[in-house]
């Protein structure tokens, strides 16, 4: 099968693997539709997310969907044919967090596209049969792919229990930024706030049902809200940047009593935040890793329209082109590339 393999920084070789065999608990899925995270650009540029380093080649890739073509022996509620959406994160499913429901913390996970384990950028992946949604006829291959940052949406909003009547302000309107708005008006959100500092960005949101949008380049951000609000402030901010001034702006947003759900990655560990307006203003804040238990809403939500994921996708490019379509999906504008394999 063809696999495309991070061997160096900005660097990927095409190479013919063995086509693997399903365990007696998998689906082996010939891949569709895998879209491009900004975790697969940070290890392609860099070869490493924190303390996540590539020693070894890789396969980056995970958010994505398939066709099953064959099942294990113990598989009976998949058969050859389903189209499947693959939840990348399979846990140990023995260890406290996992107990407890929260597999998604589980330390023993192995996560697609995380060294050292492979992703999904190649023509067939085993995969275990639990982590494997099948998708209705209503729902394309690559809207199952996307079901992997909706549920990073889904997840974030649910941390902030986002709810009917709320105003909700998301800072940073890519992938995950726009995500976070489906999920927060299919959750009963009557206004989002959007926040970037590409205009282009913002003009996508806009169009995607946002609001309000703030260049924070050009317009003081707390004086926006305030006026939005009347004073009062966001109920629910979700930090979805990274960057260390939106993530200092939250507390200065949301209103008393309200909610921050920080998502985005900070480049930096330690960022200073002022303890003590938390506290004065009675403020929550939840940090928001991944997912649980979102997958069946996610293809819920696209099979009843209520939420798009198509229409971030910028472009699509075959597996042998993947060094030109990462290129193209570091330049600023891109919100979302995806790789297409032939069926």
């Amino acid at each position: 099968m063809r696999t495309a393999v991070l061997v160096e920084p900005n660097e990927f070789e095409l190479e013919d693997r063995p086509r693997p065999s399903p365990g007696p608990d998998d689906v082996l899925v010939a891949v569709r539709d895998v879209g491009i995270c900004g975790s697969d650009v940070h290890y392609y540029e860099h070869g490493r997310i924190g303390d996540y380093v590539v020693e070894d080649p890789l396969v980056l890739g995970h958010e994505s969907a398939g066709e099953v073509v064959e099942v294990g022996e113990n598989v009976t509620h998949h058969e050859p044919g389903d189209r499947v959406a693959l939840e990348p994160g399979v846990p140990c499913r023995r260890c406290a967090h996992c107990k407890r429901g929260d597999y998604h913390l589980c330390e023993k996970v192995t996560f697609m596209a995380t060294p050292p384990h492979d992703g999904a950028f190649t023509e067939y992946v085993s995969w275990p049969a639990d982590f494997a949604y099948t998708l209705p006829e209503s729902v394309s291959t690559a809207e199952g792919a996307l079901c992997e940052p909706l549920s990073v949406g889904i997840h974030a909003c649910r941390r902030g229990s986002v709810g009917t009547g709320d105003t909700v302000l998301i800072t940073g309107a890519g992938p995950i930024g726009l995500m976070v708005l489906e999920a927060a008006r299919a959750a009963g959100a009557t206004d989002v706030i959007l926040t970037d500092v590409v205009e282009e960005k913002l003009e996508f949101a806009k169009e995607r049902g946002a609001d309000l949008t703030v260049d924070v380049t050009e317009t003081d951000l707390d004086a926006a809200v305030a006026e939005y609000t009347d004073g009062v402030g966001a109920d629910v901010v979700v930090e979805a940047s990274g960057a260390e001034p939106s993530i200092k702006s939250t507390i200065d947003v949301v209103r008393r009593g309200g909610t921050v759900v920080l998502v985005g990655l900070a480049s930096e560990a330690e960022v200073p935040i002022d303890v003590l307006e938390l506290i004065d203003n009675e403020v929550d804040v939840h940090g928001s890793f991944r997912y649980k238990n979102t997958y069946d809403a996610a293809v819920d939500l696209l099979a009843d329209g209520e939420v798009d994921v198509e229409g971030i996708i910028d472009f699509e490019s075959e597996l042998e082109d993947i060094d030109d379509a990462f290129r193209r999906a570091m330049e600023p504008t891109v919100v979302k590339g995806m790789i297409s394999l032939d069926s």
